[in-house]
């Protein structure tokens, strides 16, 4: 691979405008937001044991992966729409159907770009706590005209979930407006009760509600990009998947869902590692003096930084100049004061450990 740059602050302009390929350059990644204790080492093994089939031959089609996901989460078939990675739904979903798509922001940016010009309404959450406030929310979504709303549980940047009670009478506020709520549950694997928080297994409940989920991040599979949507409205289920192109998984993706059914203890063991080891982690942040810690309910850990410590852009870029060590900023993100705050992802605890000790020697202006 062509060399991008000849010194770590020109390798740091270069990743800061990269969506991926971390893995080539050779940094600590606390920026990106995955599983690092799964798949096992079988599930590789498996892929390259059938290498040839899964690179010569034609995948399946959306209705027999539908059935792959539904064998996994017990739904039916006809519920689900497999995507290219949640980011394929989210581009059908903002893109092409909502007519006025309404987020609260801060969050996962790509549902607000993902819309044509004046189409996605930002609605502030409650500062400083960035809770959501569900009845104001429903409010907004009515006076704008939203067909879609969305609330991404736990949120990404603030690692927070929204109570399944509060999306719940969300849902039936929006109900006689026609409006859908989009419930993206990517990170909810990694929080604490899942089966009691999450709504899919309620899903037949809701015909305005659909729930999205990533399984990159939850199954550490980013290269594979595999996504889901879950409904019980088979008109809004239709429309997603006309949006859908007929092979839109590869083999790889479709053969790992095929076998997945076999790892769910694994995957169930990787998730209270992920969850122990960033309660850990919280901790040791908050123990950084003057810095503000929102408590984790995913893999990643949202800070605001001591006010007499240099910005969120300036404690990102000297963390990486200094320690080949990359985070994220919220700069770019709706919110106010966004150059406070830093989103870290949790790795292991000696990256844990390393990350601490880096990022306190990086935040203030050193005196000579």
């Amino acid at each position: 691979m062509e060399k991008k740059y000849t010194t770590q602050s020109e390798k740091y302009e270069y990743i800061s405008k990269q969506h991926g390929g971390y893995y080539r350059h050779d940094f600590t990644d606390h920026a990106y937001l995955y599983n690092l204790y799964f798949p096992p080492k079988e599930v590789f093994s498996h892929l390259k044991d059938n290498i040839e089939d899964l690179v010569l031959n034609y995948p399946m089609a959306q209705n027999a992966l539908a059935e792959l996901i539904g064998n996994i989460i017990q739904q039916p078939t006809q519920r689900i729409v497999v995507g290219n990675g949640a980011a394929e739904i989210i581009k059908i979903l903002s893109g092409s159907l909502a007519k006025k798509i309404i987020v609260p922001v801060p969050s996962f940016n790509e549902y607000a770009n993902a819309a044509p010009e004046g189409r996605a309404v930002e609605f502030p959450l409650e500062f400083p706590s960035f809770q959501l406030d569900i009845d104001k929310f429903a409010d907004e979504a009515i006076k704008v005209g939203a067909d879609m709303a969305v609330v991404v549980t736990p949120n990404n940047p603030t690692s927070m979930v929204v109570p399944k009670a509060d999306l719940i009478r969300l849902a039936e506020k929006l109900k006689p407006s026609n409006c859908m709520l989009i419930v993206d549950e990517s990170f909810l694997d990694f929080a604490d009760n899942k089966e009691q928080i999450s709504l899919e297994q309620d899903i037949a409940k809701y015909p305005n509600m659909a729930i999205l989920k990533s399984m990159s991040k939850a199954y550490g599979i980013c290269g594979l990009r595999i996504g889901y949507l879950l409904t019980a409205n088979a008109d809004f289920a239709q429309a997603v998947r006309n949006g859908i192109h007929i092979w839109n998984i590869n083999g790889f993706a479709e053969e790992f869902l095929r076998i997945l059914p076999q790892y769910k203890q694994e995957f169930e063991d990787s998730c209270k590692i992920v969850k122990a080891d960033r309660d850990v982690f919280y901790k040791k942040l908050c123990a950084i003096d003057g810095m503000t810690v929102f408590k984790p309910d995913a893999n990643y850990i949202y800070c605001r930084l001591p006010e007499t410590a240099l910005s969120g852009s300036e404690v990102t870029k000297r963390l990486f100049i200094e320690h080949n060590i990359y985070i994220k900023d919220s700069v770019g993100k709706t919110q106010p004061d966004a150059d406070r705050y830093i989103r870290i992802a949790s790795r292991t605890p000696e990256e844990n450990a390393k990350l601490i000790e880096a990022l306190k020697e990086v935040m203030y202006v050193k005196s000579n």
